[in-house]
């Protein structure tokens, strides 16, 4: 079995990119039509108060589920350029400056399309995010209302975990070949609020291909598998039990919902604190 996670991940947050816009962008009027050129971009501008300003999104954008009704313009990678002019934004935003970025860029700025980039790399990029599509929409009050509530919760989770007793994790990514998180600073991040160490936190890649053999010697405490589906945690467990690993052996085999887990938009939140209470009862 194959999970949809690790090309992603690798690809989606390995690549450096800019997280600032032209000072002439900054200063026009609130945006009022978006297109939005990922999922956790979607989250986020609905978290803002502002999903209604989204006229186009890409497929995987399935969450708040309101966003579904958005049009889709493609799938993030691969976009169709006229479409997306048809919809005439007055705001593009995405990712990484490459994939549907790049195929847009050129007509945008022939527009005068302002097109700028949202990629956090820790928890606290979350609610700042918020507050950024906030300003630029127009919607600043409700914007800060959330971002004040998750960053409240975060500062609780630290409160909270800070001082525990680390766990080792293992995040299984998918099974086969099976791949992990690596130096992927956002869950990394995640795990650390929660008191947890990654075991492969030192690979110089952001999800890693690793062999069962290395696992087993690691023996870490949990091990998290992205599912959503009735059974998939007991089956997970079941099989890392065949092979003998420990922290399966206890029981200490998790799932968490894959979409909140690796994007990193507010549900990256609730995961992490989904994730905080399983590691507590590994302890």
């Amino acid at each position: 079995m194959r999970l949809r996670a690790p090309a992603g991940i690798a690809a989606i947050r390995f690549a450096a990119c800019c997280l600032a816009w032209s000072a002439g962008a900054a200063a026009q009027a609130p945006a009022t039509r978006a297109i939005a050129l990922a999922p956790h971009i979607t989250e986020l501008i609905y978290a803002a108060g502002a999903g209604d300003k989204i006229v186009a999104t890409v497929i995987s954008s399935d969450y708040p589920p309101a966003a579904q009704a958005i049009p889709r313009i493609g799938d993030g990678l691969h976009v169709s350029v006229e479409k997306a002019l048809s919809f005439r934004p007055n705001l593009v935003v995405a990712w990484l400056p490459y994939g549907a970025a790049q195929a847009l860029a050129s007509s945008l700025s022939s527009l005068g399309v302002p097109l700028i980039y949202s990629r956090p790399e820790k928890l606290g990029d979350i609610p700042a995010e918020i507050i950024r599509f906030g300003k630029l929409f127009g919607t600043e009050a409700q914007a800060g209302a959330m971002a004040h509530t998750l960053t409240q919760r975060l500062d609780a989770l630290g409160a909270r975990y800070a001082q525990k007793k680390p766990v080792s994790v293992f995040i299984e990514v998918g099974t086969s070949p099976l791949y992990t998180i690596g130096s992927d600073p956002l869950l990394n991040d995640a795990l650390q609020r929660c008191g947890g160490v990654n075991i492969y936190a030192a690979a110089n890649v952001a999800a890693p291909q690793v062999s069962v053999e290395n696992l087993l010697v690691k023996q870490p405490d949990v091990v998290i598998t992205p599912a959503i589906a009735a059974g998939a945690q007991d089956d997970a467990r079941q099989r890392w039990a065949g092979l003998k690993l420990p922290a399966a052996l206890r029981g200490h085999v998790y799932a968490i919902d894959p979409d909140a887990l690796f994007r990193p938009g507010p549900r990256l939140i609730d995961a992490t604190e989904q994730l905080c209470r399983y590691l507590d009862r590994a302890r």
